[in-house]
C-alpha cells in the first residue's frame, strides 16, 4: 500500500511542468523515511553515519550512497524476486556486476518518455530513427537497451529499426538508411552508445562516405567510451559527427545516466564542450567535496552527487564516480574522479561495505 502510494505520487510529479524547493525536499524526505524502514543495507549506513528519520530533515542531509554498494548488496525496498526487472551496471571498472532491481517499470518508464520528450523531440512527435545498440530481446537486463527500445516505439516513425545486433553494426543496413534520407529529406535520428559512433567513424573513413542528414536530423549518444580500443577528445568526437554525419553539433545531444539512477540527465548540444548537463525537474545534482561531504561552491571541481526521486525503490542519493563543476543551470562532466576525489569515494564504499556486514544475499 505505501508502495502504492509513492508511486502514485511520483506520477503526478513526473507528469507537472516542475516542482518546488519545498515540495521536493518534503518527497524526498518522505522517500528517505520509506526506504530507512524497508532497505535494510541502507538503514545500517545510515546509521553508521548517524542520519536517521529524524535528523535528516533536508533532501541535502539523505546519505549518498556509492554507486559501488550496488555491487554489494541488493538495495531494494521489496523483495528482489518480487522485481518486474533488475538492470545490470557493465562491470566495466572492477569486472562486478551491480543489479538496481525495479518492483515495476511504471515509473522508471515515465521518467524516460517525460525527459525525452522534452529534451530531444522538441516538439516532434516522431521521427524515423535508427539505433546504434542491440535490441532489448538480446539484452533485456540493460538499462540502455530499454532506453533506446522505449525511444523506438514511443518517438520513432513505424519504420525505424535497430541498426546494431551482437555481430556488430549492420553498416550496409545504415548506409541505406543515411541515403534514403538524404535522396527524401526526411529528417533522421541516430542514437546509440558513444563507442559505436566511433566504430562508425572509423569504417565511413575506410569507406570513404560521407553524409548531409537534413534539416531537423538529430543525433544522441551516451555511455562514453566505456575502455574502448580508441578514445577521442569531446571536441573532435562532435567534429567527427558532423563531418560524417552532416548533423550541426548543436544537434548532437549526449544523454548522461546510469543503471543505478531511474532518470537521465542531458545537454543542449554539444557546439561548445564540455556542455552543460542538467536534469529533469525530479531530480538534484549536488558537486560535493569527496571526503567533507561539503557542497561545492560554483566553478569548483568535485565528485557528482544526484537526487532522484523516481529511485523510490533503492536509494534516492547515489555519489557517482564522476567529477563535476557546478555551473549556472546545471554542470559540466569533467571524466571519472582520479587522485583526491577517487579516494574519498573509495572511503566511502568501503564505510558503506564495512556498514552492510551481514547483510549480503
Amino acid at each position: 500500500m505505501q508502495q502504492e502510494k509513492l508511486i502514485n505520487q511520483l506520477e503526478v510529479i513526473l507528469k507537472a511542468e516542475s516542482i518546488s524547493d519545498e515540495a521536493f525536499n518534503q518527497v524526498a524526505l518522505h522517500i528517505f523515511a520509506y526506504q530507512y524502514s524497508n532497505n535494510l543495507p541502507f538503514r545500517k549506513f545510515c546509521v553508521q553515519k548517524g542520519k536517521t528519520i529524524r535528523t535528516v530533515k533536508s533532501w541535502k542531509d539523505i546519505p549518498s550512497v556509492p554507486i559501488q554498494a550496488f555491487k554489494e548488496v541488493p538495495l531494494t525496498c521489496t523483495p528482489k524476486e518480487e522485481s518486474e526487472r533488475y538492470f545490470m551496471t557493465s562491470g566495466t571498472t572492477s569486472g562486478v556486476k551491480g543489479k538496481h532491481y525495479h518492483p515495476t517499470l511504471q515509473i522508471w518508464d515515465l521518467s524516460m518518455k517525460t525527459n525525452f520528450k522534452k529534451c530531444l523531440m522538441k516538439g516532434i512527435e516522431r521521427i524515423r530513427m535508427g539505433i546504434l545498440f542491440p535490441s532489448e530481446a538480446e539484452l533485456p537486463n540493460s538499462s540502455l537497451a530499454r532506453y533506446l527500445a522505449l525511444a523506438k516505439d514511443e518517438f520513432g516513425t513505424k519504420d525505424s529499426q535497430y541498426l546494431m545486433d551482437e555481430n556488430g553494426i549492420k553498416f550496409d543496413l545504415l548506409v541505406k538508411e543515411l541515403e534514403n534520407a538524404e535522396r527524401t529529406g526526411e529528417p533522421y535520428s541516430l542514437l546509440g552508445a558513444t563507442f559505436s559512433f566511433v566504430h562508425l567513424f572509423a569504417e565511413f573513413d575506410k569507406r570513404k562516405l560521407q553524409f548531409q542528414l537534413p534539416a531537423g536530423s538529430r543525433i544522441l549518444d551516451t555511455g562514453g567510451f566505456k575502455n574502448q580500443s580508441k578514445e577521442l577528445e569531446l571536441a573532435e568526437f562532435y567534429h567527427e559527427l558532423t563531418r560524417f554525419l552532416g548533423v550541426s553539433r548543436k544537434d548532437c545531444i549526449n544523454m548522461y545516466g546510469m543503471t543505478e539512477l531511474s532518470s537521465q540527465l542531458y545537454d543542449s548540444g554539444n557546439e561548445q564542450v564540455p556542455a552543460v548537463k542538467f536534469g529533469p525537474h525530479w531530480l538534484r545534482t549536488r558537486i560535493i567535496h569527496p571526503l567533507t561531504g561539503e557542497e561545492m561552491s560554483e566553478g569548483e571541481k568535485g565528485v557528482i552527487v544526484h537526487c532522484d526521486l523516481a529511485n523510490f525503490n533503492s536509494v534516492t542519493t547515489i555519489m557517482t564516480e564522476d567529477l563535476g563543476v557546478k555551473v549556472k543551470d546545471g554542470f559540466h562532466l569533467l571524466g571519472r574522479v582520479q587522485g583526491t576525489e577517487a579516494k574519498g569515494c573509495s572511503i566511502t564504499a568501503e564505510e558503506f561495505i564495512h556498514a552492510s556486514i551481514g547483510q549480503k544475499i
